[in-house]
């Protein structure tokens, strides 16, 4: 029975490992594991990941791949097989937002969020839990997103929801398999993320309050991390971020919606 997963000595895949929580998750990990696989789309910058982590100890591989295709995530497959790399950890990192309403987003970037989102996290999942040594984990990222129905950010938010809801139930399914697994759900923080939501005219998104919840990378990987460890399904990491979750889940729906208008409608 799952009850916890143990960093020592692990064999992580990292998607989004490039920059923010992907990148942190790295730098966190580097003292323990014996074996990291960074895995994005731009080999400068995983590269530059990997120079970063200096240590010594720990096998580091980058793997360039677009997991929003099938050929990317059967690439990512293929790496593993051809490096002798059995994976004991899976950190589903990779994620795509997008600022701005639903009906003026555009056809392309909505698809790629949800291929990257929900289909990659889902299906490279899929692919990895039979790979998994024992004991193994798996960390997917969500949000506090995952806890709203956000305008202007619908689709990210509805595709956070449904990674919420899979892992949740995927954690009950593995507990008697040796597999944990652990949804990271967020708040702001401050990584490449809005840079790449905004879109081409700089649109943006209400960032009342974000503030009071804004926690640093840093502390949003140790608190996913520690979670995984004591075989915890769901972290809100921060105490802000924390008690927000709990309101969203209880909050009637009905009283959430007129909320959302309500901040809809300020200037």
């Amino acid at each position: 029975m799952a009850t916890g997963f143990p960093l020592e000595k692990c064999h992580a895949v990292i998607t989004g490992a490039s920059s923010g929580l992907g990148a942190e998750f790295a730098r966190q990990l580097a003292p323990h594991a014996d074996t990291l696989v960074l895995v994005a789309r731009r080999a400068d910058a995983l590269e530059a990941v990997k120079d970063g982590l200096g240590t010594a100890k720990t096998r580091v591989l980058c793997c360039v791949a677009d997991l929003a295709t099938d050929a990317g995530r059967e690439g990512v497959l293929a790496f593993l097989d051809a490096h002798g790399v059995k994976p004991s950890l899976l950190i589903n990192n990779a994620g795509l937002g997008d600022y701005g309403s639903f009906v003026s987003s555009s056809v392309e970037k909505t698809r790629t969020q949800i291929d990257l989102n929900i289909t990659a996290l889902t299906l490279l999942t899929h692919a990895m839990l039979p790979r998994l040594e024992r004991p193994g984990g798996v960390v997917n990222i969500s949000s506090l997103a995952s806890t709203l129905p956000m305008p202007d950010l619908a689709v990210y938010a509805a595709s956070k929801a449904y990674v919420t809801s899979f892992s949740e139930a995927l954690a009950v399914e593995m507990a008697t398999q040796g597999v944990t697994v652990t949804c990271v759900c967020p708040g702001p923080t401050p990584t490449n993320f809005s840079k790449t939501a905004r879109r081409e005219d700089g649109g943006d998104t209400n960032r009342d309050g974000q503030d009071l919840l804004r926690i640093p990378p840093q502390r949003v990987v140790r608190e996913g991390l520690q979670a995984l460890q004591r075989g915890r399904a769901c972290v809100f990491p921060g105490t802000g971020v924390s008690i927000a979750g709990i309101v969203f889940r209880l909050m009637p729906r009905r009283l959430m919606r007129f909320a959302l208008k309500r901040r809809m409608e300020k200037p």
